[in-house]
This record gives C-alpha cells, structure tokens and sequence, in this order.
C-alpha cells in the first residue's frame, strides 16, 4: 500500500515538471518569434555627394538605397559645386558628405571642430596632358607653356610643390597659363599640336575620348610621391561626418561606412555596371565613367593609415598657403578613428 503512494506521488510530480518544461518552452517561442518579427529599426541619414570623382565610390550605396536595401534610410544630394555640401553640413542639413580634402580642413578650423573626417576616398586624379609626344618627366616641362585650371586652388599648390620640389623655378623656368574653365583648357589642346595642360578627371577622360592627338604625359600622383614616398600622396576626396550626429548615432554610421567599402570595392570590381549607375544617378555619362574609374584612384582608407596620408598632405597645403586648409592645420580631433 504504502509503495503504491509512493510510486502515485512521484508520478504527480513528474507530471508537474513536464507541465512547468512545456510552458517554459513555449515561452522561448513567444519570446524568440516576437524577437525575429521585430527588425531594428532604420534611421535616416542625409548624405552629400559632388559630381566627380569624389563621389564615385559612393555609386552602389545610391543605387541600394533606392531599394531599400542599405541598413538604413540614406537620402542622397548630388550637386555640382562644393559651398553646397559646406552650406549643408554646417546648417546640420546634411549628415555625411563625400568632399576635397582641403574643404574638410577648412570646415573644421571654421566650425570649430564639428566636422571630422572618417576616410579617404579618392587619391591622385591630375593629370598632365599634351597633344605631342616631348613630356616624359617632370625635368621636361622645363622652358614649357601649362595650362591648367585652378588658380588659388589646391591643382595650383599641387603643381607649384611638384615643379619646385623638382628643381624647376616656377617664375623663370615655366610658364603657367590659369583658365576659369576645363572646357578652355580642352580647346587648347584641340587647337594645338604641342599643347601641355594639367586636369583632373573626368576631365582628362573627355579629352582623351575627342582627341586622338592628345596623351596622357605624366601621372601626378605618382610624381609626388618620388618627391616624399609613399605615405606622401595626392589625397583628393574624403568622406566628413558631422561630430554631432556621430557622437549620436556611432553604430549607424560605422555601418555606412562597411557599406561604403563594399561599394568602393564594387565601382573597381565592375566598372561597366558602375558607369552605367554613375550616368542614371546623374554624376557621369557612362562612356566617359567608364573610361575614367580607373584612373581616378577610388578607395576607402580610414584609421592611422587616414591620419597620416592627410597629414603629410595638408601639410604641403599649408606651406604653400594656410588659407587653402582654413588658416592652420586641424587637431587630430578632426579624424574618425573608431
């Protein structure tokens, strides 16, 4: 009798646990279920982009976003002068923006460090051109006539740095002829058959594709970087980041920029695709993209490697005019090193 109530206890309580097992499994289920159905939610970032090279990398983050397939809401505005994306960062209208590397310094020492710089995301794009076939070096531009865009801008600091640091006297050994317009430097070179001239792309490329005579003479990068190594060079573009909207939303923004990676690594992975994307978001025709990625040196440098490429080169800016970086060069709260 007495081990029939044991055995009926013991079955009651084995009973009892199972029940308690049961429940805490669908529990695990209610919890996990509701878990999955609720996605994070996205937040939205206005981000800047140039017509040009400084803005190419950025291609397939346009095109997801159109999609809805970026990790968050990312609208974009293309435009095609430089105080726009200033105007908009400092009045908190944009969040992010692709910019020249002097600019980014500039609006640093301006806003009093609300600006920092989070990578590089263009290099070297000048070019020497000429439509006969005499420049191999730079000791050959000695004695010659350059046209080039860019007065009191840095194509000017640039070839002055590059002419002086190569033993050439900028006030007695060459001529230099500033245009307003790459178009009139263009002309010039279309109208004659021993014209030398220094553009940027995606000028270069326009040129080359509507003159068989013209050549490229001489890469300017990788000039400069005879002169002071490889740490040494040209740094076009860069990708800026408000302080406050990073100090705010520092996951969102190291996400954008894992995307903004893979991006840079799919415009030099697939350049037909990202000609074709470049002419429908407005920043290119493709034929001329096309011919123009890879000769605009697009990448995604960020962390010390970052800080030390801008260093040099501001640096260079600085000694030809303080006033080309904002008048001094920034702390290094100005870089993003997450």
């Amino acid at each position: 009798m007495l081990k029939l109530f044991i055995q009926k206890i013991k079955f009651m309580e084995e009973k009892e646990v199972k029940k308690v097992k049961v429940l805490l499994i669908a529990m695990t289920c209610i919890l996990l279920m509701g878990g999955c159905s609720k996605k994070a939610e996205k937040i939205d970032i206005k981000i800047g982009a140039m017509k040009g090279p400084t803005g190419m990398g950025m291609i397939q983050i346009m095109d997801q976003a159109k999609k809805d397939e970026t990790k968050n809401n990312y609208k974009f505005t293309v435009v095609g002068a430089a105080d726009e994306i200033s105007t908009g960062l400092i009045k908190g209208e944009l969040d992010i923006a692709a910019v020249p590397c002097n600019l980014a310094s500039v609006l640093y020492n301006k806003t009093d460090g609300a600006i920092q710089v989070a990578g590089i995301n263009t290099l070297g794009v000048l070019y020497i051109l000429e439509t006969g076939n005499e420049i191999n070096s730079v000791d050959d531009l000695k004695g010659k006539t350059i046209y080039s865009t860019g007065l009191g801008t840095t194509p000017q600091y640039t070839l002055e740095y590059l002419l002086t640091n190569s033993g050439i006297d900028i006030k007695n050994d060459v001529t230099i002829e500033y245009k307003t317009e790459a178009t009139e430097v263009a002309a010039i070179l279309n109208g004659s058959e021993d014209a030398i001239a220094m553009l940027p792309q995606p000028f270069v490329t326009t040129v080359l594709l509507n003159n068989e005579n013209a050549r490229i003479a001489l890469n300017i990068d990788e000039e400069w970087k005879k002169i002071g190594g490889e740490d040494n060079s040209l740094v076009t573009g860069v990708v800026v980041v408000r302080k406050e909207f990073l100090e705010n939303n520092k996951n969102a923004f190291n996400e954008f920029m894992k995307e903004y990676k893979e991006s840079t690594n799919y415009v030099n992975s697939n350049i037909e695709e990202a000609a074709t994307l470049m002419e429908e978001n407005d920043l290119f025709k493709a034929a001329i993209a096309k011919k123009a990625i890879p000769l605009s040196n697009i990448v995604l440098i960020q962390g010390n490697d970052m800080k030390k490429r801008i260093d040099n080169y501001l640096g260079v800016l600085n000694s030809q005019n303080p006033n080309s970086i904002g008048g001094k060069m920034p702390a290094d709260d100005f870089y993003y090193i997450p």
